[in-house]
């Protein structure tokens, strides 16, 4: 974690030195400008979130009763089924017993997680040293950069300095790009869902932007989540379309400005490409494998195109031989 966060802090410290900061001055104001942002999720985002909560948890008695009495029968007469013993009240109130409110869930994890003394010293010691061993390598990081180029072979040092440079602009300059995406994505989904009145507006617009790295998924997953609370909230349909036009001018904002702005086409893969590269990792390696697929695919890209680089120059495809004589009558 702390060799990621450094990685991708790197540019932004290198940035500011070029201002005439020390280098330790930098590292400095980055951190100071990280601690700003997550105390504001703490101090602002967290509980608004939580009032939205409480919110839709007292309001669960008459989302069951509107599903109760007006949705499920209108589902069962356009389907032509019977509804089963599908108990909507039991439902609410096996909810309602086991969610209270956010402030007691919150209460309840706190209590039983915090009540393991190897958990706390664990999170205590990840919580300091994380942000210490950041510090010191995005302070080090070119240094140690430097330190283990010497370790390259010199016979291979040209090979090696390119791919590591290509796959640096490729990788980072996705990974940065992607973070700024998905901020201004959860961003607009938040600030556009809270216009329409929906309870869960922050909630579902910064989930649906925050898995938004796999493409299309913060889309399908925000429209499914936000179209089912304005179903719930305003038992209507017209507000479906506004959830939709939200969605819909986000897709357009994401593809006109924020993906040619800090994207681009540095990945350099066909979206086709991109699908197979997460549904394969899903498949391979789990949750792990669907967050690491672009950016292994980004960097195998890399060593391909140089590959391929390497064999349009070699004389096995050059075309040199002198043309074969041609037949002669006798």
């Amino acid at each position: 974690m702390a060799t990621l966060l450094a990685y991708l802090g790197d540019p932004l410290v290198d940035r500011l030195q070029r201002w005439r900061l020390s280098r330790t001055t930098a590292v400095v104001t980055v951190f100071c400008g990280i601690f700003l942002f997550f105390a504001l999720i703490v101090l602002v985002v967290i509980p608004a979130i939580g009032g939205q909560i409480d919110r839709v948890v007292g309001k669960l008695p008459n989302y069951g009763q509107w599903l109760q009495q007006s949705a499920l029968p209108r589902l069962a007469a356009l389907f032509d089924i019977t509804p089963g013993e599908f108990q909507i009240d039991d439902i609410i109130a096996a909810i309602k017993d086991n969610l209270g409110s956010s402030a007691t869930l919150l209460k309840n994890v706190l209590a039983k997680v915090t009540g393991s003394a190897n958990w706390i010293i664990s999170f205590v010691s990840y919580l300091v040293l994380v942000p210490v061993i950041t510090f010191y390598m995005l302070r080090d990081w070119d240094a140690m950069v430097a330190k283990t180029a010497e370790l390259v072979p010199r016979k291979a040092i040209g090979t090696v300095t390119l791919l590591v440079r290509r796959s640096d602009d490729v990788l980072g300059g996705f990974l940065r790009g992607q973070l700024l995406v998905m901020s201004g994505l959860g961003l607009i989904y938040a600030v556009g869902l809270t216009a329409l009145g929906l309870d869960m507006a922050i909630a579902i617009g910064i989930f649906a932007g925050l898995v938004s790295f796999v493409p299309y998924l913060g889309l399908i997953v925000g429209m499914a989540l936000a179209g089912g609370m304005a179903l719930l909230q305003f038992q209507d349909v017209s507000h479906l379309v506004g959830v939709v036009a939200v969605f819909c001018i986000a897709q357009a904002i994401e593809g006109m400005v924020l993906t040619p702005k800090f994207v681009g086409d540095r990945i350099g893969l066909h979206p086709v490409a991109v699908l197979f590269a997460v549904l394969a990792g899903g498949q391979l390696f789990g949750f792990m494998g669907v967050l690491l697929a672009l950016p292994a695919a980004a960097v195998i890209n890399v060593f391909l195109g140089y590959c391929k680089q390497h064999y349009l120059q070699s004389d096995v495809y050059a075309d040199d031989d002198p043309a074969p004589p041609e037949d002669t009558e006798p």
